[in-house]
């Protein structure tokens, strides 16, 4: 049990779960030459999820582990949620995306909003959600160099600064994803 698969490609996410899982062997879509596009259709996050690890548990029969998060805004109602990936349309970018949440929420004081990542574990028998959450506020202007997808206007609560402005190790200890995944390694400890 000392190899997990992440359901992705991406690698910022890897290097999180690498990070807290330094002593398991994470790999990636690419390292088990999974090449399908899996079409996340669910309409939550927990949704999504679930589909991803058991296409790829599925297709692996090894223990998977997958994520889907969502940036949910007050002021536009939950927005974008289960769609922040492709909130700007199926073919953008993140700044695609940034650009509209900026537009959409314009000069509006209530920039409240939260990041929720919710993680699903697959194994031969258990199936298994866990959810990492953060609270905060939307920056007005693209703010930092590092960090991926809406970093750079996310402020976590009891910061001035976005995720994008600190360092890894800095988000690492606070992110949606990193209490969702130290929530799996307990998990994992406990077995």
């Amino acid at each position: 049990m000392n190899e997990i698969i992440l359901a992705s490609n991406n690698k910022n996410k890897l290097l999180e779960f690498r990070q807290i899982f330094s002593s398991k062997k994470i790999i990636s879509l690419m390292d088990i030459n999974f090449n399908n596009e899996i079409e996340e259709t669910g309409s939550t996050l927990e949704q999504n999820a679930l589909i991803k690890v058991r296409e790829v548990f599925n297709y692996s029969k090894k223990i998977c582990v997958s994520d889907d998060s969502g940036l949910e805004i007050d002021y536009l109602n939950g927005e974008p949620g289960v769609y922040s990936a492709r909130y700007a349309g199926n073919n953008a970018n993140s700044i695609d995306n940034i650009k509209k949440v900026l537009n959409n929420l314009g000069e509006t004081k209530n920039r409240k909003a939260r990041f929720r990542t919710i993680i699903a574990y697959k194994d031969s028998s258990t199936e298994k959600l866990f959810e990492g959450l953060i609270n905060g506020r939307i920056s007005n202007s693209i703010r930092g160099k590092g960090g991926f997808g809406y970093d750079p206007i996310f402020i976590p609560e009891n910061y001035d600064i976005t995720f994008s402005e600190m360092s890894l190790e800095q988000k690492n200890k606070i992110s949606h994803r990193s209490l969702a995944i130290k929530k799996l390694f307990k998990f994992f400890c406990a077995k």
